[in-house]
């Protein structure tokens, strides 16, 4: 949970599935502002990729890049908007939103931060890392991550989702790592920055580890919130 906080079983549910499907198309419309073909640009590559693992449909998909691309009439102008505090028990959280009207955004995080407390910016970031993540599976279960890491210039690794591994980089060098983990037959479903706690809280009281979570779900269930970054171990 250091680096980016997941709800349990949020892929599960119809509604939450919605909000999975509004996330990847505005990162391909941010994506798309640097250029509309994947092939040129290795943010919307990523997205694109990202949106193909979650089964989003051709159609939408192209509609999302032509839109952040400018292409069409009904031009969008996302902005992203980040905003620290803490969850109960003093949880560091960096809360990342993409929004076209950040007075919206602005009233409905404050209200969702009652139960925890909103802070002034960098007054829980300096306790974060700024770093890259690829996640990428290997060609074969023989394949040593750790060489794999090594070779690719990054800097750790850890166990990601459903066999994958998570490579954690340097910010400036995600789309060189991505880059060659896909030159050794990796497949590269992610790479972004992200934020990892330095000092992440253990809370190993079941009742207060609960308040937590369903305050991390208000927040994630915020249809502007992009990604939701906390220190809980």
């Amino acid at each position: 949970m250091g680096a980016q906080w997941k709800q349990k079983g949020r892929e599960a549910a119809a509604n939450a599935k919605g909000r999975v499907m509004t996330r990847l198309s505005r990162e391909l419309m941010i994506a798309a502002r640097d250029g509309a073909d994947p092939a040129m640009n290795p943010r919307l590559r990523m997205a694109v990729d990202a949106a193909r693992k979650a089964s989003m449909t051709k159609d939408t998909m192209e509609r999302a890049i032509k839109k952040g691309a400018g292409l069409l009439d009904e031009a969008v102008v996302f902005d992203t908007v980040t905003y620290e505090g803490f969850a109960p028990y003093q949880v560091p959280v960096i809360v990342e939103c993409l929004t076209e009207n950040r007075n919206r955004t602005s009233a409905n995080i404050k209200v969702k931060f009652r139960k925890g407390q909103i802070a002034a910016s960098g007054a829980v970031s300096w306790d974060f890392a700024r770093l890259g993540a690829v996640e990428a599976t290997p060609p074969d279960a023989k394949v040593d991550p750790e060489e794999a890491a090594i070779e690719a210039g990054a800097q750790d690794l850890e166990a990601g989702d459903d066999g994958a591994t998570l490579f954690i980089t340097e910010p400036g060098d995600v789309d060189v790592v991505a880059k060659a983990l896909g030159e050794r037959k990796w497949t590269v479903s992610s790479a972004k920055l992200i934020w990892k706690a330095k000092n992440p809280v253990a809370i190993d009281d079941e009742a207060k580890r609960a308040e937590v979570e369903a305050f991390l779900e208000l927040l994630d269930s915020d249809d502007d919130v992009q990604h939701l970054y906390v220190g809980l171990v």
